[in-house]
């Protein structure tokens, strides 16, 4: 028998209780042994007792459960950073297997946690901090693990994929999507940690650790988000062949680590171009497997109870370890700044003689080459302007940006964006 005890009961724990319960049998058969749900953290003991549990096996304190002899696993999914960080630790040093969907915490204490599994002789589980029941980290891990992964490019977040495909479909303003959104619950209240980008920076944080094996924390992924984008940017990408998404970058070149997020303009014959909806993918790009793309939910109570239960019967099979931070390449974190992409621009400036003129100065005042540049009138006097540069670098693109913003003739410079053609 192999007892489990899990810390929460929230939406996620409950689809674990649910798919525990409901593939008792299928679980055993492969394992060779019965999964027993022993312990549950449940500040709400009227709600776990609606999934089944019983009094004995709920509690309110959760050493009651990392400190069970019966309890072999501890799955946690509180959410959260301190508490949540505290209960791990504890578990692990007292020599307890750990799955956790926490993103917030591996994005930031990755090499402590693992180093402390490693310590203790048991293994620490995460596939379901990234990409819900995509089994993302499992395939960095094992199925590439002869790769070396030169690029990721993910969608990563669920609720702005979600918004610009309303806008894209619909036409819809930004405003407008995102309340559409709440509406349906795949955005939350507040939402800026999944529209202003932070959401996708911990997850790609996450995966760049574990491809490049070297230290990425969230607070190295520099990170932009979607609430400028408008629906003229919109048309404008559709006339123009391309599709807005919100990119986690990842790339190693030269032992240079670059990564971030930001919103792109994606090429539609690019595979990641048709990822609409709350869904979510992963194009990898590794030297001996070329291009590989992996797709699904990335977020919802099954998807992720899937990820959670698969590392829990890793884990007590012995698949779940190796993780080390042992021989981590220490890769340089480059500046974004200095990273030379094709990027999309678009001004508002007053519809005057010379302006034109004026603007492309601007560009080649830096070094900027423009590839294209449309003019669309907006009122008696203003026009806007929609540019495409050729090959330039953020840092480039920043010195333009304020050169056209000191202008009395302009009266926008929205952000740039990035044109991913490298895919």
């Amino acid at each position: 028998m192999i007892g489990i005890g899990i810390l929460g009961c929230g939406t996620v724990a409950s689809g674990v209780i649910e798919l525990i319960t409901t593939h008792k049998k299928t679980i055993k058969r492969q394992l060779g042994e019965e999964v027993v749900i022993r312990r549950v953290l449940a500040r709400t003991p009227e709600k776990a007792r609606r999934l089944g549990l019983t009094d004995e096996e709920i509690c309110s304190d959760a050493d009651t459960v990392i400190y069970d002899p019966e309890v072999s696993v501890v799955i946690e999914l509180m959410g959260g950073v301190t508490a949540a960080h505290d209960c791990i630790c504890k578990a692990l040093k007292a020599k307890k297997h750990v799955v956790t969907a926490n993103k917030d915490l591996v994005a930031t204490r990755y090499r402590e946690l693992i180093r402390l599994a490693e310590e203790n002789g048991v293994g620490f589980a995460f596939e379901a901090s990234v990409g819900g029941g995509i089994p993302l980290i499992d395939s960095i891990r094992r199925t590439l693990a002869a790769n070396r992964i030169e690029s990721i490019l993910g969608i990563l977040n669920g609720t702005t994929n979600y918004i610009l495909t309303k806008m894209t479909r619909e036409g819809l303003s930004y405003e407008e999507a995102l309340s559409d959104a709440q509406a349906l619950g795949f955005a939350e209240a507040d939402p800026t940690s999944d529209v202003g980008g932070a959401d996708a920076a911990r997850k790609i944080a996450i995966l760049a650790t574990l491809a490049f094996h070297t230290d990425v924390s969230y607070y190295d992924v520099w990170h932009e988000g979607i609430p400028g984008i408008t629906p003229r940017d919109i048309r404008f990408a559709s006339q123009s062949g391309y599709v807005f998404k919100l990119l986690a970058m990842a790339k190693q070149k030269n032992k240079v680590c670059q990564v971030c997020v930001r919103p792109a303009l994606v090429p539609v014959s690019h595979p990641l171009a048709s990822v609409s909806d709350s869904f979510n993918a992963v194009f990898l790009t590794g030297d001996a497997v070329g291009e590989v793309m992996l797709y699904g939910r990335g977020a919802g109570a099954k998807p992720t109870a899937s990820s959670v239960v698969g590392d829990l019967m890793n884990l007590v099979s012995g698949k779940g370890a190796g993780l080390s931070t042992e021989g981590f390449a220490h890769l340089q974190l480059g500046d974004v700044a200095n990273d030379e992409n094709v990027y999309y621009v678009r001004v508002g400036v007053k519809d005057r003689p010379l302006v034109l003129s004026k603007v492309a100065a601007a560009f080649g005042k830096e070094n900027v080459s423009l590839r294209s540049l449309v003019q669309e009138t907006r009122g008696e006097d203003r026009a806007e302007l929609f540019l495409i540069t050729h090959e330039a670098s953020e840092g480039q693109l920043r010195k333009t940006a304020e050169t056209l913003r000191a202008m009395d003739s302009v009266d926008e410079v929205a952000y740039w964006i990035v044109l991913e053609e490298r895919a």
